[in-house]
C-alpha cells in the first residue's frame, strides 16, 4: 500500500503580476468598479453606458476590463473581450453567437431538398445561412433576439488603437445601437495619447460625450490596506513595518503592487509572517523587473525631443521648473509647453498645483539617468 502524503502544501502566492489577470483586491478602482456595475442593473441613459479607461502601462487597464465583463456575466448579460485588432470585429460577433448559441441559434439548420429510395439514391441536405453581410446588421440582429430575453451586450475592447478601420467602424456601429435603444454597453482602455487621438477623430467624435475614467497612481491608505487583505487572504500574516516599507516601495503603483507583493510572498518562503526583511528582498527585485516589463516599452515609443525633456527633467531630484528646463534645453517656453503636453498624456510625467512637472511613474527617473549615461558613453 501507498503510504498516504501527509506533506502540508505552501499556501498559494495571491498576488498576481499577470497582465490582465484579476488580483482579489482592487486597490483605488472600488468606487470605479461600483458606479460602472450599475450599467448592467440599469442601462438606460446611463452615462457610463460608454466608458473610456485611460492610464499608463501598469495602472491595472486590462484587469478592469476582465473584472467588469464577470461583473456584467454575472448580472446576466454577455460579454465580448477582445483587444483591438484588424479582424476585432469578427471576433466580436463570434464570441457574442458563442455566449448566446444555445439561447438563440439552432445547433442545426439544415433542411431536405430531396429524398431518394433506397438503392437509388439518398438524402441531399442543404445548410440554411440566413447570416446578412454586414456586420452591423449581424449584431443588431444578435441584439434583437438578446433583447426578447431582456439580456444585455458588453463589449470590451484592450489596448485601444486609433489607427485601425476596425476601430473606427465599431464606435460608428456602437452609435447607432445607442439610436436604436439596443441593449449594448462598450468600455475601452487604452494608453492617453491612443484614447486621445481617438476622441479627436472626426468619425469617432461620439467619443468625446463617453465617460471617462484615468486610472492613475492608487493613494497609499489603500495600498496599505489592499495589501494586507491580499496577504492574509493567501494565509500568512505581515507586520506593520514591512507593510510601510511596502507601500514606499509601490508608491500607488498599480503592477509594482501585485510585483513587490509577489516577490515579498516568495521571499517568505515557508514562513507564516512577511517580514521587513523579506519585503526588502521583494521590492529590490520588482524594480529591477519594472524596467524590463513596464519601461523598455514606455521608452522605445518616446520621440528624441520627448526624452531629451525627461533627461532634464530627471536631473531634478523633486520637482522640475519651467525656467530650468527652458535654460537646460535652451528652448521657448513653447517648446516646454508641448512636450509637458505630450508626456502627461502618455502619463509619464505629471503637473504639480504649482505649475512645476515631476515623474509619474515611479523608477522611471532613475530608468531615465541610466539611459541617459548608457547613451553618453556609446
Amino acid at each position: 500500500m501507498q503510504a498516504s502524503d501527509t506533506s502540508i502544501l505552501k499556501p498559494s502566492n495571491p498576488f498576481t503580476p499577470i497582465f490582465g489577470k484579476v488580483p482579489p483586491y482592487f486597490a483605488g478602482r472600488e468606487s470605479i468598479i461600483d458606479e460602472i456595475s450599475s450599467v448592467f442593473q440599469d442601462p438606460d441613459n446611463n452615462p457610463d453606458r460608454c466608458t473610456l479607461f485611460v492610464g499608463a502601462r501598469g495602472t491595472g487597464k486590462t484587469a478592469l476590463l476582465t473584472h467588469l465583463g464577470r461583473i456584467a456575466e454575472a448580472s446576466g448579460w454577455i460579454c465580448a473581450d477582445v483587444t483591438a485588432s484588424n479582424d476585432m470585429l469578427e471576433e466580436i460577433r463570434a464570441q457574442a453567437e458563442r455566449a448566446t448559441q444555445h439561447l438563440i441559434y439552432k445547433e442545426d439548420q439544415r433542411t431536405i431538398t430531396g429524398l431518394n429510395i433506397a438503392g437509388i439514391g439518398g438524402i441531399s441536405w442543404s445548410k440554411e445561412n440566413h447570416r446578412p453581410e454586414t456586420w452591423r446588421i449581424t449584431m443588431s440582429d444578435l441584439l434583437e433576439k438578446l433583447s426578447e430575453m431582456h439580456c444585455g451586450l458588453l463589449i470590451t475592447v484592450d489596448e485601444v488603437d486609433p489607427d485601425l478601420e476596425a476601430m473606427e467602424r465599431l464606435v460608428t456601429t456602437y452609435q447607432h445601437f445607442v439610436r436604436e435603444d439596443r441593449k449594448v454597453a462598450l468600455f475601452m482602455a487604452g494608453l492617453p495619447h491612443r484614447i486621445n487621438s481617438l476622441v479627436s477623430g472626426d468619425s469617432t467624435s461620439f467619443l468625446r460625450r463617453a465617460a471617462r475614467y484615468q486610472l492613475g497612481s492608487i493613494p497609499r491608505y489603500e495600498v496599505v490596506e489592499a495589501f494586507r487583505l491580499t496577504v492574509e487572504s493567501g494565509g500568512k500574516t505581515i507586520d506593520d513595518g514591512a507593510l510601510a516599507y511596502a507601500a514606499d516601495a509601490i508608491e500607488g503603483f498599480p503592477y509594482l503592487f501585485q510585483l513587490v507583493g509577489y516577490r515579498s510572498w516568495n521571499a517568505s518562503s515557508d514562513h507564516g509572517a512577511i517580514s521587513l526583511e523579506h519585503v526588502q528582498q521583494g521590492a529590490k527585485l520588482a524594480r529591477e523587473e519594472l524596467a524590463t516589463r513596464i519601461f523598455d516599452a514606455t521608452y522605445s515609443e518616446l520621440s528624441e525631443h520627448d526624452k531629451a525633456f525627461l533627461i532634464a527633467m530627471s536631473e531634478d531630484e523633486a520637482q522640475s521648473k519651467r525656467s530650468d528646463l527652458m535654460q537646460r534645453l535652451q528652448k521657448p517656453s513653447s517648446h516646454i509647453t508641448v512636450y509637458k503636453k505630450r508626456l502627461i498624456e502618455q502619463g509619464i510625467i505629471e503637473e504639480t498645483p504649482g505649475g512645476a512637472f515631476r515623474f509619474a511613474l515611479p523608477g522611471f527617473k532613475e530608468y531615465i539617468r541610466g539611459q541617459a549615461r548608457d547613451e553618453a558613453s556609446d
